[in-house]
């Protein structure tokens, strides 16, 4: 709980955390304008169409009730107006003659009447469009104050072509205006949905580009654990036995060996570390060879400390793909294990170690308290090792394991104590390449 508290208290994981927010907010933050910009383009456009669309049933209407109008004995006739569907319905159709000295009156009115505007109003829009002989569109109100829209088109004399009045088309602000909502609040509704699936992928995409920053982090906080916690013990020995020489508490040479052993030890642990420093940043790939795994095994069990322990070696000559620095560190990890924490349980000063190599694996039995096997996966986590242990050691071999494409495992032995077995990649690839070339390469 403590390093989970640290880690979340950890400016870099803030950082991170505020950089991951700020993606996502700008994602989500140039999608909403996006949207916004289209949708006010939609927007307009479907109103424009929509006072286009009036404006044209406008035109029509006032363009046929004009066309209807005609004179006869210099008497303005309206018959052919009552029965037109143009004079029937919306847009209503008013008709406005010119009178010498009163200006233009309506003489016609459509059957249905939505409005009720002005006689001055609809008289003005008449005469402007008499002046100008052509279309003129106008907003007015009526006389409830509410808003209208006007349309006149000017009609000649049949005998002197000159303008006699005109039509006026009286139409509906509102028209289209339910559709025109409709689509409104669709957009608002789909924006906001699309806004929220936006700031929802912003998110994950942005997590996702940032993982290899988080395991980067990680890695650096693991491995800064790791020294921390591994570096301690030797540290302390290696101050001890100094202050101890300081004050005259025996000869140098007495604490020389405890020195020694605190130095080897923290070469170990920082191999350790710088091992899985490149497991884990993959700074370089695992470079494979074919390796005489048995002269390894051997060579690593030559440069274990003398003392504390009784050694038997089975080994029998194999050869396998894999990386000898890796299997090296592998090796010794388990050896060391062994020595640490396989000691006969009536015998605590001494361990008995078995160290067997048969074919693609490596097997470190000891007469320890044993293992079980159920146990495994949490010993291979970091400093879940019992007895102080290297802490990292087991989860180590693990990881070397898992990049030669093989595993640990443990079982019991007989008569008490566990067997680690370490599994690689056989070279049977190799080894069928050179059959096939005709030529060998002999591991080393």
């Amino acid at each position: 709980m403590a390093g989970t508290a640290r880690r979340r208290r950890s400016p870099a994981r803030t950082r991170l955390r505020r950089l991951q927010l700020r993606l996502t907010a700008a994602y989500t933050l140039i999608t909403v304008v996006g949207l916004s910009c289209l949708s006010w383009l939609v927007i307009r456009t479907d109103d424009r169409s929509r006072q286009t669309a009036e404006y044209d049933e406008m035109r029509r209407r006032a363009s046929v009730a004009a066309s209807l109008v005609y004179y006869e004995d210099d008497r303005i006739r309206l018959d052919g107006l009552q029965d037109d569907e143009a004079t029937a319905g919306t847009p209503q159709i008013l008709v406005l003659e010119d009178r010498p000295g009163s200006g233009p009156a309506v003489v016609f009115r459509g059957r249905t009447q939505q409005f009720d505007v002005p006689a001055a109003t609809l008289a003005r829009a008449a005469r402007s469009a008499m002046r100008t002989e052509g279309t003129v569109r106008a907003r007015e109100r009526d006389r409830a104050g509410g808003p209208v829209r006007l349309l006149a088109v000017p009609f000649y004399h049949d005998a002197t072509d000159k303008v006699a009045g005109a039509a006026v088309a009286v139409g509906d602000p509102e028209y289209g205006a339910a559709e025109h909502r409709s689509l409104v609040l669709s957009l608002v509704v789909g924006c906001a949905a699309l806004s929220a699936l936006a700031a929802l992928t912003g998110h994950v995409l942005s997590g996702r580009s940032m993982r290899p920053a988080w395991r980067a982090l990680e890695q650096q906080e693991r491995l800064l654990a790791d020294a921390a916690h591994e570096l301690r013990t030797p540290v302390a020995v290696m101050r001890g036995s100094v202050e101890m020489a300081e004050r005259g508490s025996g000869g140098p040479a007495d604490h020389l060996p405890r020195i020694r052993r605190a130095a080897d030890r923290m070469g170990h642990v920082v191999e350790n570390l710088l091992t899985r420093g490149r497991l884990e940043a993959a700074v370089e790939s695992v470079r494979t060879g074919p390796l005489r795994l048995d002269q390894l095994v051997e060579e690593a069990c030559a440069d274990l400390p003398e003392g504390g322990y009784r050694l038997e070696l089975h080994l029998r000559e194999s050869v396998v793909d894999a990386d000898a620095a890796l299997v090296r560190v592998a090796v010794r990890n388990l050896l060391d294990n062994a020595v640490r924490h396989g000691r006969t349980p009536g015998s605590p000063e001494r361990a008995e170690l078995l160290v067997s190599v048969h074919g693609p694996e490596v097997s470190v039995a000891d007469r320890g308290p044993g293992v079980e096997p159920g146990r495994l996966p949490e010993l291979m986590e970091r400093f879940r090792s019992p007895g102080g242990g290297t802490g990292i050691g087991l989860s180590l071999v693990h990881r070397v394991a898992l990049a030669h494409r093989g595993g640990l495992t443990v079982r019991s032995r007989t008569g008490g104590g566990a067997v680690f077995v370490l599994r690689l990649a056989p070279a049977r690839s190799r080894r069928r390449r050179a059959g096939r070339d005709g030529s060998t390469r002999p591991g080393g």
